[in-house]
């Protein structure tokens, strides 16, 4: 297989793009420093093409080895015949060639191998030619009687040879491959109920569905309720179309003397080896294209949640609900440094509401609180309630938000949170994170497991190895998108950038820390194990505010600088024109002589000259800010206030295979299902709404009781 003309024709684009892009893969540039700095040699792919490829190319590298390993194993037995050299060559997955390895493995102690060892393989092979037509099969046995190698009868004899023939029949690749199409096309997915109890599974208690037409979050959930012991669950298929299929491809010789037990090791090696090892087959199939569908669900959700706008240069409030406990307070100022922490008691038992009002609108008094950030746990609905009270007695606009505080315990009981805050318990780190949570979300959110964000689906059900990896992979290219703050970034954050690893990460801070701030990017050279290459990988991702060259706070890479100067020059213009903002009119001049008679005069590629624009014409520039900003509130709703018909605006939170849950201010989410996001048929919610969409919505139905809120985004 070539591998470079493979994945040119599997991603539609050309065999130079993939070799470029390859050999930079090789040389250890990063995905997001490759899709930022390097689009004139990649043709302008994007960080998730580039992050597809490198999977594949992975995965074809690794299929390769393993095809020249399964060839190399097989000729040291001396079997090699250009048949399978043939056979192994046209595979074109590693299912094909674990099917062609198969009779060649060696195999742990079965019926066929003790059969061997007793010495019956030769009667095995003469029953399976079906070439006798006089001597009868007992005839044909009587030689193969030795008391000493425990073959007494010709019963046993016989039995011996067909548990041979039964597994001759099993390892045949070619029956395999066309079993497990009749399974896929033919087979039916069947659960029934293995308890007489209610669950969330009582919808899969008498539940059947093609095999392919099985959608992820329905594998995933039967496989759940499964494994919980809710649910028995098989696999049924026409096993006679399949009977049908290997007699024929097996019994050439029907007059033969021996066919009939051909016949019976066919369907003892069906029922016994072909049946059970095909269904964990199929199942694991369906359960692995289940993961990558559930998987890309999350990693859209994921980035979106990662990518909502931050609420900049507002001091906040962050509270952490709680009942016996007390609701743990943290005010932050505008670059999320901690000003105070505090606990209050406004909920039951101690209800002390008075008091409670107190502390919070001296806070606000005091350090000039804008916006309160309520997490959306325990005692969540009664302190927003207190708060929208609170916030009415005030002279002043005073907002607040419901944030998700998903994940925040994590990090609170985190070693990292003890290193940030040692001085502070879990519950007030909790509080400082639910703050910092709407301030900046990226900046927050890296510092807790990607899984424990709260937009996934059946999350812990999957192979953790490749999620971690799908999703670390997400919030570097969102990391590395927006960029960070060289001066205050947390080694968190930074830990994700390109080229950093949690090591060089730290050595940034403590350099920081015993030096300053950086005022160039050039400084960064300095830092303990942060070599050339790293610096290349990482230093357009870094921005310094306080830079005294403009070009350190944005990104464009220092390689371009002397670039980007001749630009400025030839235009007449200057990095303090940069700075003061005074090049509205370099995209028109650009343009007048022309984007590629500019790009050769000062040597840069015309992708890489847009960007360079771009960055001048507004530097520091976060794209967060272009999205919708999040949803603040000033008063309390409750659940039992919705009515059917009713229009709300709301955000969403997360987003499934079967629709999408939106926030409307109640404590209980609201699922749009699939058939209602749109006025026209859609196969994925995520062709209509993402994660922290502000939507307009519909009440269809409420359900106090089980906490159900049924909405439309049809004709609102």
């Amino acid at each position: 297989m070539n591998i470079i003309s493979q994945l040119a024709q599997e991603f539609n684009i050309k065999t130079n793009q993939v070799e470029n892009t390859v050999k930079l893969i090789d040389e250890g540039n990063t995905i997001p420093f490759i899709a930022r700095y390097r689009k004139e040699v990649t043709g302008e792919l994007n960080d998730q093409v580039l992050r597809e490829l490198h999977e594949r190319l992975v995965y074809l590298r690794n299929f390769e080895q393993r095809r020249n390993d399964i060839k190399r194993l097989i000729e040291e037995q001396g079997k090699l015949s250009d048949e399978i050299v043939i056979s192994l060559s046209k595979a074109t997955s590693l299912q094909e060639i674990e099917d062609i390895y198969r009779p060649f493995k060696q195999k742990k102690k079965t019926r066929a191998t003790v059969a061997k060892a007793k010495g019956l393989e030769p009667l095995a092979t003469i029953i399976y030619m079906q070439t006798e037509t006089k001597k009868s099969a007992e005839e044909l046995a009587q030689p193969f009687i030795d008391v000493e190698k425990e073959v007494n009868t010709v019963e046993e004899a016989l039995n011996g040879a067909m548990d041979i023939i039964a597994e001759i029949i099993s390892d045949n690749a070619e029956h395999r491959k066309e079993i497990r199409t009749i399974f896929f096309g033919r087979g039916t997915v069947i659960s029934k109920a293995k308890k007489e109890e209610d669950s969330v599974y009582a919808m899969y208690y008498d539940y059947k569905e093609p095999v392919n037409k099985m959608v992820s979050h329905r594998v995933l959930a039967i496989n759940r309720g499964e494994k919980e012991e809710f649910l028995k669950v098989a696999i049924d298929v026409p096993e006679q179309m399949i009977y049908d299929y290997l007699k024929k491809n097996i019994i050439k010789t029907p007059v033969s003397t021996t066919s009939c037990y051909v016949d019976k090791a066919i369907e003892d090696s069906y029922k016994r080896l072909i049946q059970p090892s095909i269904e964990r087959e199929i199942r694991n199939e369906l359960t692995n294209m289940a993961e990558e569908q559930a998987m890309k669900v999350f990693k859209e959700n994921l980035k979106n949640l990662l990518l909502q706008p931050p609420v900049k240069g507002n001091v906040v409030l962050g509270l952490d609900p709680a009942y016996r406990t007390g609701c743990k307070i943290a005010v932050v100022d505008e670059t999320g440094k901690v000003l105070i922490t505090t606990v209050i008691y406004p909920t039951p038992p101690q209800s002390k509401l008075e008091q409670s009002k107190a502390v919070i609108k001296a806070l606000i008094e005091r350090f000039n609180v804008s916006i309160i950030a309520i997490g959306n746990g325990t005692a969540s609905k009664e302190s927003e309630v207190f708060i929208a009270e609170t916030i009415k007695e005030i002279n002043r606009k005073i907002y607040y938000m419901v944030v998700s505080e998903s994940g925040a315990s994590v990090y609170s009981a985190s070693k990292l949170g003890a290193e940030e805050f040692p001085e502070f318990d879990v519950a007030l780190r909790s509080a400082v994170s639910i703050a910092r949570r709407l301030q900046d979300p990226l900046a927050e959110l890296v510092k807790i497991d990607p899984k424990a964000v709260g937009v996934g689906q059946y999350q812990h059900d999957m192979n953790q190895k490749r999620l971690d990896e799908t999703l670390g992979g997400v919030v570097e290219d969102c990391v590395n998108s927006v960029g960070v703050d060289l001066n205050t970034a947390s080694p968190s954050l930074l830990s994700y950038i390109s080229g950093i690893n949690a090591t060089v990460a730290k050595n940034i801070v403590d350099y920081r820390e015993h030096n300053g701030k950086f005022i160039n990017r050039a400084q960064l050279k300095k830092v303990k194990k942060l070599g050339e290459k790293a610096f290349e990988q990482c230093a357009g991702f870094l921005r310094i505010p306080e830079a005294e060259n403009i070009l350190d706070n944005t990104s464009v890479h220092p390689e371009a600088y002397s670039a980007v100067e001749k630009l400025l020059k030839r235009l007449n213009f200057s990095l303090d024109d940069v700075k003061e903002g005074n090049i509205s009119m370099i995209k028109l001049l650009i343009e007048k002589r022309g984007i590629k008679t500019i790009s050769d005069e000062i040597g840069i590629g015309e992708p890489t000259l847009k960007d360079i624009i771009k960055e001048l014409l507004k530097p520091g520039r976060d794209l967060r800010e272009q999205l919708p900003q999040p949803v603040l509130r000033s008063d309390v709703m409750d659940m039992k206030d919705l009515k059917p018909g009713m229009v709300l605006t709301g955000t969403v939170r997360n987003v499934a295979d079967f629709g999408a849950f939106v926030d409307l201010g109640v404590h209980q989410d609201g699922l749009v299902h699939i058939s209602q996001l749109a006025d026209k048929f859609i196969k994925n919610p995520m062709e209509v709404v993402s994660v922290g969409d502000i939507v307009k919505v519909k009440v269809l139905d409420i359900d106090v009781q089980k906490k159900r809120i049924s909405l439309s985004m049809r004709d609102v």
